[in-house]
């Protein structure tokens, strides 16, 4: 879990920078609009809406570009149909990597995919070829700033979570998918320091690279992100410090 949590931090660190590009709201502008068309567009009645207008507060996004996004989903705005998918492969080194999408155009979506996938010395592989190397849970995240690690993560374990683990200066806190809003209301009932809150699959075991294939996975890591539909990329790699450490400059 502690590769996990390196490259999830780094992945945080970078959403600041994709924010100002407008990439990142738009992402979190689609979560919102495929949840109001799934099932309505009053947060109370809807988890899914519930969480995505949570992780678009996270992370700054305009209440205007919040409100527009839930009128594309009731139809009140125009806007291009969405298509959900999951795609799953293998990337170099054979790790495994599972994509979540939300895209307007499927063929190409998938076209540019497979086109990195294949560049980077991996492959496209059939729906479950991984799928099931990871885990749903909900995870919370703390930025300790001034605070104690150690009471952060017993206040978690407190408030129902059933692992933590700190890295650098944040506190991850991990919780069934069902408990993930209970948990976060209790810690914010609490004022502890949350920067974000999301469902995620996280790898049940992972695969630790060396130098060379972890940084030619990590360029395909963040080539996919940057795909035109490509919502979250997952992946057991494991990367050295070392790569980690370029990755942030």
């Amino acid at each position: 879990m502690s590769g996990h949590s390196k490259w999830a931090q780094i992945k945080r660190q970078k959403a600041v920078v994709d924010a100002r590009r407008g990439q990142l709201f738009t992402k979190l502008a689609r979560e919102i609009t495929v949840a109001v068309r799934e099932a309505g567009k009053d947060p109370e009645l809807n988890p899914r809406l519930r969480l995505a207008i949570q992780r678009a507060r996270d992370h700054n996004m305009p209440l205007e570009n919040i409100e527009r996004a839930i009128k594309r989903g009731t139809g009140e705005l125009e806007g291009a149909a969405l298509v959900e998918a999951n795609y799953e492969g293998y990337g170099p080194g054979g790790v495994a990597i599972l994509l979540q999408v939300l895209t307007d155009n499927p063929n190409r979506t998938l076209a540019e995919i497979r086109h990195l996938f294949e560049r980077s010395g991996g492959s496209l592989g059939e729906k479950g070829c991984v799928s099931w190397l990871f885990e749903p849970k909900g995870v919370i995240t703390l930025d300790t700033g001034d605070n104690d690690p150690e009471e952060l993560a017993l206040s978690a374990i407190d408030a129902g979570a059933e692992d933590v683990k700190v890295e650098d200066s944040v506190v991850e806190v991990y919780t069934r998918p069902e408990d993930l809003e209970r948990v976060r209301q209790e810690l914010a009932e609490k004022e502890l320091p949350i920067s974000s809150a999301e469902l995620s699959l996280i790898p049940q075991n992972l695969v630790t690279l060396e130098d060379k294939i972890a940084a030619q996975t990590l360029r395909l890591l963040e080539k996919l992100e940057e795909v035109d539909g490509v919502q979250r990329v997952f992946t057991n790699a494991d990367f050295p410090d070392e790569v980690l450490q370029t990755a942030e400059m």
